[in-house]
């Protein structure tokens, strides 16, 4: 069974979205990902798009999806980002909450360094799963 995996943040317009992509991305189908946001956010924050289309993925097409009960429950593991408080909580599922820099408001220059770490740990979660 392939295990699924939601990144869950305020806006899902920043860190939950750039998870989203590098998990996607280093598990090339390996794992079922998904992100979503207590208050989602109208778009993608600019300096985020930015900073992920530097190493070649793209999130133009992506938007801000709100949380949903559902997603939790169908996940295996929760990653929250900031958020914690607001996702529900079910018994049987792995919950992580990473204390990530907000990248909301910060130049593309400021949003590498939570990219990068973002990665790092992505690389360590698909390593465990």
């Amino acid at each position: 069974m392939t295990p699924e995996v939601l990144f869950v943040c305020v806006h899902n317009a920043g860190r939950s979205q750039m998870a989203a992509a590098l998990l996607a991305h280093h598990a090339r189908g390996a794992v079922d990902v998904r992100s979503a946001g207590s208050a989602p956010a109208d778009s993608i924050n600019p300096a985020v798009r930015e900073a992920m289309a530097e190493i070649g993925l793209d999130l133009s097409r992506e938007i801000p999806k709100k949380l949903t009960t559902d997603a939790v429950e169908a996940a295996d593991v929760v990653i929250t980002m900031g958020c914690g408080d607001a996702c529900p909580v079910f018994p049987g599922k792995r919950y992580l909450d990473w204390q990530l820099e907000d990248p909301a408001g910060k130049s593309v220059e400021d949003v590498r360094p939570i990219r990068d770490e973002i990665d790092r740990r992505v690389r360590e979660l698909l390593a465990e799963l």
